[in-house]
């Protein structure tokens, strides 16, 4: 259970249930050293769980230029704010300020590290030297380095930036390793005294989420890091992380958001649906107690909610985390998000395209993905509701293509597919889509999810059956005919696989297999039917064959819209399956 305990009474005063109303007497220290920055930083972390994110700063910012963990501490969250305000201005700001911050740590590392000396291996009598200050200095380095990494991946999309961000990502991981080994090494000999735990907590954080993520990562990827110098173990990762969340550093609060993301996000869209929220709950518990307003925790706690099926309660915390501070409204777009979703898996049509409609106007991170959206729900609306809404769906497709942006050089692989797919309505005669709004919903592993609620999955399946019905009595058919007959046969047999009708589900599936000749345009339809099928037979303990149907998806196809997505989800679905032949529940 993690401890979240990080008070201090010395460099500030006050309890730390007070922090917040205490904060205008919080007077400049005239002097800090790690104990007392370290304190500080804990009382700005408080503040900041409890939506006070400008208060937080102004506690940061008189030190940030000379002190290492204010330095941290301070451009990490305006790199946050950068990445989900997406405006130029905000990631120029991140850059700038991350860049103070790596000069300020650069000041307190010793004058040779390891790292800029591959020759000079860490030895014991080179860690002997190494004082407290310069310990922690080398692990402020190499966040700043992997925050400015990232910033730079989003500011431009030239090939300079992607090299640059990848060569930081590099130095940051060898930091990382030196680290370990020099935490290893002085675990007998240095006295443990607090500062040392908040040491062990930023490696714990740094190796395990190096190991964590690169272990998502396809096979032949994989093989290509690992051989300048990365390492990608999954249970090392877990393992790292959650011995730094069980602990009562600083990063022990980064060390569960790191998990919590895995467990609700990453697992989910890049793996088979299989996350941990039995973990991810008792993650979460301490900091709910602690801060039941924050707008964070809010957040994850509603997305465990919808992720065990129970959308009416998600939803209600949802709108306790919009209501619980408005000065980082970028919130709110993720709770957006989220409540888009829950209403689609609903099929409350109205209620959905209110919160697209919200974000297609206020948020900047994907105006394609969000207008596309939109488009794709009000196809789902009836008639009336369609004139009441007011809204020309042809030209809201037609808007698409236009707002598609770059990110390191290169497209987002879901933009692409909504370009694909809005395509449809560039013609005169537009050629309407079937059900895009279920078919948005596979491609963020929707069916997963909606999967858990046996009602909601048979009123899809009636959605889905009343379609193919009326798709098969169309007259004059488009050359888009025999893809959408698959699409629907995808969605159907995800429903029925839900349902626990295998038989008929391992049907469907067949189906669209078996059309792979006479589809036109929709090329990812068969490689994604063969990888549900192989989890089809995974379920059923048909290893052999669940094995060889996903083999046959990730060697057989190519050039397919959403192709590095599959794979994620292939090397996730391979590697539960050499690990455990029994069917994962």
């Amino acid at each position: 259970m993690a401890s979240v305990g990080n008070g201090t009474e010395e460099c500030g005063g006050g309890e730390e249930e007070n922090f917040e109303d205490a904060f205008e007497n919080i007077p400049v220290a005239s002097k800090m050293d790690l104990k007392c920055a370290l304190e500080e930083c804990s009382m700005a972390l408080n503040l900041f769980l409890n939506n006070k994110f400008s208060e937080a700063l102004e506690l940061l910012r008189p030190w940030s230029k000379d002190s290492m963990y204010h330095a941290l501490g301070y451009s990490t969250i305006l790199v946050m704010q950068a990445a989900m305000t997406f405006e130029q201005q905000d990631i120029q700001m991140g850059i700038a300020t991350m860049k103070e911050a790596l000069q300020t740590c650069q000041r307190f590392r010793k004058r040779s590290t390891v790292v800029e000396s591959l020759s000079n291996l860490v030895s014991k009598q080179s860690v002997d030297q190494l004082s407290e200050e310069e310990m922690h200095a080398e692990i402020c380095y190499a966040e700043c380095l992997l925050q400015k990494a990232a910033l730079t991946f989003v500011q431009d999309e030239n090939m300079i930036n992607f090299i640059k961000g990848g060569l930081k990502i590099r130095t940051s991981y060898q930091i990382y390793k030196e680290c370990h080994q020099v935490l290893q090494m002085t675990q007998g000999n240095k006295s443990k005294n607090e500062t040392y735990y908040q040491f062990e907590g930023g490696v714990k954080l740094g190796i395990g989420a190096f190991n964590l993520m690169l272990s998502l990562l396809p096979g032949r990827i994989l093989r290509l890091l690992e051989f300048i110098g990365f390492s990608g173990n999954r249970e090392l990762g877990l393992c790292q992380l959650r011995e730094g969340a069980s602990g009562s550093s600083l990063r022990a609060i980064l060390c569960t958001f790191t998990l919590l993301v895995y467990h609700t996000y990453v697992s989910l869209i890049l793996g088979t649906g299989e996350g941990n929220l039995q973990e991810a709950d008792s993650l979460l518990e301490p900091y709910l107690q602690k801060f039941p307003n924050g707008s964070i925790i809010l957040f994850y706690a509603a997305r465990i909610d919808t992720l065990k099926g129970n959308f009416e309660k998600a939803q209600l915390r949802f709108q306790e985390c919009i209501a619980a501070q408005q000065e980082w409204k970028q919130i709110h777009h993720l709770c957006y998000w989220e409540l888009m979703w829950c209403y689609t898996f609903q099929q409350d049509w109205l209620q959905a395209y209110r919160y697209a409609d919200l974000l297609s106007k206020e948020s900047r991170w994907s105006k394609a993905i969000y207008v596309f959206q939109k488009a794709a729900i009000l196809c789902m609306l009836p008639e009336d509701d369609l004139k009441r809404a007011g809204e020309d769906i042809v030209s809201l497709f037609r808007q698409v293509d236009g707002l598609k942006q770059r990110i390191a050089g290169k497209s987002i692989p879901t933009e692409k597919f909504a370009v694909r797919k809005a395509r449809r309505y560039a013609s005169p005669q537009p050629v309407k889509l079937i059900l895009p709004a279920l078919e948005m919903m596979y491609v963020w592993n929707g069916f997963a999810i909606v999967g858990k609620r046996t009602d909601l999955t048979e009123n899809l399946l009636v959605t889905i059956e009343k379609e193919e019905t009326a798709l098969q009595n169309e007259t004059d058919r488009s050359e888009y005919y025999m893809d959408d007959v698959c699409m629907l046969q995808l969605l159907k047999g995800l429903c029925l696989k839900h349902l626990g009708r295998l038989m008929q589900a391992e049907l469907c599936f067949s189906k669209v297999i078996q059309s792979e000749k006479q589809i036109k345009y929709d090329n990812y339809l068969v490689p994604f039917t063969l990888y549900e099928m192989g989890l089809l037979y995974k379920q059923q303990d048909e290893r052999e064959k669940a094995i060889r149907y996903i083999e046959t998806a990730k060697n057989n196809y190519k050039e397919y819209s959403m192709e590095s997505r599959l794979h994620f989800r292939i090397h996730a679905a391979l590697d539960s399956l050499k690990v455990s032949p029994a069917s994962t529940p």
